[in-house]
């Protein structure tokens, strides 16, 4: 066919008296021209075949997998590939007269095919990774990271078989020369090194996962992962801002992962009140029975004097001084009615640990530390409970003759200058 072309070419530009050679060029590059718009008309009439057959029948479908491989360009770029086989096939007899130029077509089909197979497998990884994130375990082993690595290497791969191609070398020549610009690789690369060995540590070990709240003030993340890729974690902070941080980074730097305390279905409160230690003293009669009026408390403010008079009583112990013997004081029955009030509380979980202790007292008074977890994990809901139980003891408080410090304020420091005021005034009288 196509040298039939070739011939009416020559016949028709005969009578120009054009050289030899000319007509050899006018005649052949014809005769390639017609080569190439079929093979152009062909791409056309085989993705118009798939689009009726294949792809519509993928649409139909109620299986789901098949839709990634539309999603992937896998059938468009497949047929991408019929060009060139048409031409590589019959470019011999478009080009008799001219070698170099044949050889030249063949190496930029053989370019162009190398590139059209580095797509079509850079789909088929795509579409691979696709169907893995389907399933739940991809949440616990996202595989971002080793996909982009291993995209990264198809490329490399293609780009070297074209350059092998372009210089006229085999592909084992071209390895053999990687070796002495290896150090300008693995700077080139380090980044994408650093990153997949990373990502591998964090699958492996389990480290953080798609979904977990991870907190990293080095790089001002506090939130959700929401991808991991092979660079780049990507985190999605409560203020809806994005943080990326390096993959490496969380290998080689330290950073808090919440994903335990979401299992374990509570939600850590510790936070402490300060209590002016001039306001603890021993518990009085009148004092406990007072106290015995508490429901949460009242069989423990029993039994407790039961157990201090028997100790007392086996002791020989002289009560009729304070300092002698054990004695209830004012504030560890404020720390037995908080630990009754927390076992109460609905929203407080009871399977983990729950204290009221104190800590190291301080200028700025006696810490008592309230140590419980909450069984509500949302942020609103967890600060709600923890507000609630912090505006509880600060009332509660006074019942027990116990007083909160805090610094002197306007209103402390106007009712001080009142009293002053009146005591001077009164003195004057």
């Amino acid at each position: 066919m196509f040298e039939f072309i070739r011939q009416i070419t020559i016949k028709t530009i005969e009578p120009l008296q054009l050289s030899e050679r000319t007509v050899l060029i006018i005649a052949e590059s014809i005769s390639f021209i017609s080569l190439f718009i079929i093979a152009v008309i062909a791409f056309y009439l085989t993705w118009f075949i798939l689009k009726r057959t294949v792809i519509a029948f993928v649409h139909r479908t109620e299986n789901k997998y098949d839709d990634f491989l539309i999603k992937n360009k896998l059938i468009s770029r497949v047929s991408y590939l019929v060009p060139s086989y048409i031409i590589n096939l019959f470019a011999p007899s478009t080009l008799p007269s001219f070698p170099t130029a044949f050889h030249f077509v063949q190496n930029t089909i053989e370019i162009y095919v190398i590139f059209v197979v580095a797509l079509i497998v850079n789909s088929l990884i795509s579409t691979a990774h696709d169907i893995y994130n389907t399933f739940n375990i991809s949440k616990d082993k996202p595989l971002k990271g080793l996909v982009q690595i291993l995209k990264i290497i198809v490329f490399f791969a293609a780009g070297l078989m074209i350059f092998a191609t372009l210089a006229g070398q085999s592909l084992g020549s071209m390895l053999i020369g990687l070796g002495t610009i290896s150090a300008v690789l693995m700077l080139i690369f380090k980044d994408p090194i650093l990153g997949f060995v990373g990502g591998l540590q964090l699958s492996l070990n389990d480290m953080v996962r798609i979904g977990d709240w991870i907190s990293m003030p080095k790089y001002g993340a506090d939130g959700d992962v929401m991808e991991i890729t092979l660079t780049t974690v990507k985190v999605r902070n409560w203020d809806r801002t994005i943080s990326t941080i390096p993959t490496y980074a969380l290998v080689t730097d330290s950073f808090q992962n919440w994903r335990g305390m979401q299992e374990s279905g509570g939600r850590r409160i510790k936070r402490h009140i300060s209590i002016d230690m001039e306001s603890v003293r021993f518990c009085t009669p009148e004092m406990l029975e007072r106290f015995k009026k508490f429901q949460l408390i009242a069989n423990y403010i029993e039994d407790k004097e039961s157990d201090i008079a028997e100790y007392n009583k086996a002791n020989k112990i002289d009560t009729s001084t304070l300092v002698n013997g054990r004695r209830q004081t004012n504030l560890g029955v404020f720390r037995a009615y908080m630990k009754a009030y927390l076992r109460s509380h609905p929203r407080v979980h009871q399977g983990l640990t729950l204290l009221v202790r104190q800590l190291q007292p301080t200028e700025t008074g006696l810490p008592v530390e309230l140590y419980v977890f909450s069984n509500r994990q949302a942020w609103a809901e967890y600060e709600d409970l923890q507000s609630d139980i912090f505006d509880h003891v600060i009332s509660v408080l006074p019942q027990f003759d116990l007083r909160i410090f805090q610094a002197p304020n306007n209103h402390s420091i106007g009712k001080l200058t009142e009293a002053l005021h009146a005591f001077a005034t009164t003195s004057l009288k």
